[in-house]
């Protein structure tokens, strides 16, 4: 299977190509039962350091069907038969960088800078660590973990480089953080459409880190601004802007610039204008 990501040609402006993500089977990607019937990979959202000329992407893992669905979650469908938004923190694996303290207490920021938006009542609710073992990503691509549900939205830590290789080749060298999404499935393997609205309907999302880089708090390579980036694939968001690069030094830039840029620029903690919209237009009806 064939996805799409960007690359740069002899121009300024990025270009697209084909290649072949470094993936699990379809076949391992079905898995077990949950309240609501069973569950697959779907996709998978990253973001770059912004170092060098790779830019961020979607990777789609399922094949069903001839085109790719955008994807939601689904009002009072939660496997934990609400609608709030919940989210728990793995700190079972843990940066080299920093105490699972720090991380965790940056990650309850993103999460709260986006619950904090006014045009929206996300419930936004924290599942207390407790030790479990979590990540159905991690546990299908043989780093441990668990199929189960945990929270609408998993930060489940920090693994090491090899891991963003099976995303794509040589990811481990510009892969800051990716968000997997994974998606009810009906019997068929294909993706279901509970509440008609012509978008996948999301089981769960999980986000995991590189521990190859070296994170920080408050500068380069921010946890918060990472988390906050990837919290947002979380909670539906996708990638805005036009990448663009200087040819004299190389730079990365965006058009305009946003929170959801594809690449890391700088330390931002703060969502406004686009970023913000895009929330508002997919969350304002929310629990209405």
């Amino acid at each position: 299977m064939l996805v799409t990501i960007l690359a740069f040609s002899c121009q300024d402006q990025l270009q697209e190509e084909e290649v072949a993500p470094l993936a699990a089977s379809s076949e391992s990607m079905l898995q077990t039962k949950t309240r609501h019937g069973k569950y697959m990979l779907y996709k998978a959202e990253y973001i770059t350091s912004g170092e060098g000329k790779e830019v961020g992407n979607v990777v789609y893992f399922n094949h069903r069907g001839n085109k790719q669905l955008s994807d939601d979650f689904v009002e009072d469908y939660s496997e934990d038969g609400t609608s709030d938004i919940t989210y728990y923190v793995d700190n079972n694996r843990p940066s080299e960088d920093l105490s699972a303290d720090v991380t965790e207490a940056a990650i309850d920021r993103a999460m709260d800078t986006w619950d904090d938006a006014t045009c929206s009542d996300l419930g936004m609710t924290k599942v207390p660590y407790d030790g479990r073992t979590t990540g159905f990503i991690s546990a299908l691509f043989g780093y441990g973990g668990s199929y189960d549900y945990v929270a609408d939205v998993v930060h489940a830590g920090w693994l090491p480089a090899e891991f963003f290789d099976m995303i794509r080749p040589g990811g481990s060298y510009n892969i800051l953080a990716v968000t997997f999404t994974l998606i009810y499935v009906d019997a068929e393997g294909y993706p279901t459409d509970m509440d008609g609205n012509g978008k996948a309907d999301v089981a769960w999302r999980e986000i995991y880190y590189n521990d190859a880089f070296t994170w920080n708090d408050g500068y380069t390579y921010d946890v918060e601004t990472v988390a906050l980036h990837e919290a947002g694939h979380g909670l539906s968001q996708d990638h805005f802007g036009k990448a663009f690069v200087t040819l004299g030094n190389g730079k990365l830039h965006f058009a305009p610039r946003a929170m959801m840029n594809a690449a890391y620029s700088q330390v931002q903690t703060e969502i406004s204008g686009t970023d913000l919209a895009g929330h508002c237009s997919n969350w304002a009806n929310w629990a209405k």
